[in-house]
């Protein structure tokens, strides 16, 4: 039972991949709340073995862009937001 609730912890909370670049969101819970961590790879196979760089060329930069506008309102769309309170101000 504990080694499933590590794997279960160590589990990313989301992967975007266009093509051999990928994103992988993990969640975190702190005393602060939720925060998110993102990790960068770019797939690559060495023989018959599919193995990961955090190497990037030019080529993929445009791709690593759009990767991170989606990942960040990924983030966005999964982010639980407190209520406002009555000291904060609200807009009309």
């Amino acid at each position: 039972m504990k080694n499933d609730m590590k794997s279960e912890k160590n589990r990313p909370a989301h992967e975007i991949r266009y093509g051999g670049i990928k994103a992988v969101i993990w969640r975190n819970q702190t005393t602060n709340g939720t925060m998110h961590n993102v990790t960068l790879a770019r797939l690559y196979k060495d023989g018959e073995e599919w193995k990961e760089t955090s190497g990037f060329n030019t080529e993929d930069l445009p791709i690593i862009a759009k990767l991170a506008y989606d990942v960040h309102s990924w983030i966005h769309a999964h982010t639980e937001r407190k209520p406002a309170t009555e000291t904060e101000p609200t807009t009309t």
